[in-house]
């Protein structure tokens, strides 16, 4: 799959693929390059890079999801969990602090664990990777979880 989009698994010439990777960091095609661009305006760019670390990862994510209440920065819909990709505001601001907790709450009366990655974890490539690792582990033991108190 190394000459697939990363988000559609489509397969891209050599041209898509040098262009994006040098420009997106990721394999992407031309309509998943024009996506990013314009998700560019929605989110931060330390939410895109945490989102496509977990894709690397064949983590099922879905980016900026509305949920019906608010839009989750990172969303694994089928492990139930919501990942939101937090600035130093979200900790010096006691309004958005609580904020961030009423909608933590919300999400989990409707069965769904949020994960609050600060963006300072998502800025060096080799603390990023750690993160995304660190996150896959926590997917895995989820699942391992899930699935053991479902059959016990």
């Amino acid at each position: 799959m190394n000459n697939c989009c990363l988000e559609c698994y489509q397969f891209i010439n050599q041209y898509v693929f040098r262009y994006s990777v040098q420009n997106f960091g990721v394999p992407l095609c031309i309509e998943h390059q024009e996506w990013i661009k314009q998700m560019s305006f929605q989110t931060t760019q330390e939410t895109i890079r945490l989102y496509f670390a977990l894709k690397q990862r064949g983590v099922p994510a879905e980016m900026e999801k509305f949920d019906g209440y608010k839009h989750i920065d990172i969303a694994i819909p089928e492990a139930k969990v919501n990942i939101e990709v937090d600035g130093g505001h979200h900790n010096l601001n006691t309004q958005q602090a609580f904020a961030d907790l009423q909608r933590t709450y919300h999400s989990f009366l409707r069965g769904y664990i949020t994960f609050r990655i600060p963006n300072s974890l998502v800025y060096d490539d080799h603390v990023l990777n750690e993160t995304a690792d660190y996150i896959v582990g926590m997917l895995n033991e989820n699942r391992k979880n899930q699935y053991i108190s479902r059959y016990l």
